[in-house]
């Protein structure tokens, strides 16, 4: 008999911060961020390949800053979401499996946010996903409130914690 799986034996939690990505098919994984405010997190699983990712984006364009762009294109919603698809796609997902969710793009600061950042990288990010098609099954967007957002590999579960309720669902469904 083969020795027990030692990444089903030891779960990991990878965080995944302000302007990073993390793709996996590992079920031992669950990816992480924390206290999304106008940052925006976009979460996909794909339940066949059993495969999924998670992207924390903080400003919607990357012409604010391309150097920062190079350096760091998660940071940005127009460079870091083909950067997520593309790692997804080398996984084995197919765009039509996708179950897609989007959390964040708050105004905790003030209610009476000038510059709209949350709201800007709401609206970029469903744009883009729009235009190419893909169906976002869920989001907890906008608001006064931040996001604790996890997701397991192994089945899809979306775990949404914020000061005022905590949420679990399946992606995969």
């Amino acid at each position: 008999m083969p020795p027990p799986d030692k990444a089903a034996a030891f779960p990991q939690r990878v965080i995944v911060g302000v302007g990073e990505m993390f793709v996996s098919d590992n079920p031992a994984i669950t990816l992480s961020t924390y206290a999304l405010g106008s940052c925006v997190a976009v979460v996909v699983y794909d339940a066949f390949a059993k495969a999924g990712g998670m992207l924390h984006m903080m400003l919607p364009d990357s012409k604010i800053s391309p150097t920062k762009a190079l350096a760091q294109p998660a940071m940005f919603v127009d460079t870091g979401l083909p950067l997520l698809f593309n790692a997804l796609a080398a996984l084995k997902t197919e765009p039509r499996r996708l179950r897609i969710f989007v959390a964040g793009g708050a105004s905790v600061r003030c209610a009476d946010d000038s510059f709209r950042i949350g709201e800007r990288n709401v609206r970029v990010t469903a744009d883009y996903l729009s235009q190419r098609g893909l169906v976002v099954r869920q989001t907890a967007v906008g608001g006064t409130i931040n996001r604790t957002v996890h997701l397991k590999i192994a089945n899809g579960e979306i775990t949404l914690k914020t000061p005022v309720a905590n949420d679990s669902f399946l992606l995969a469904a």
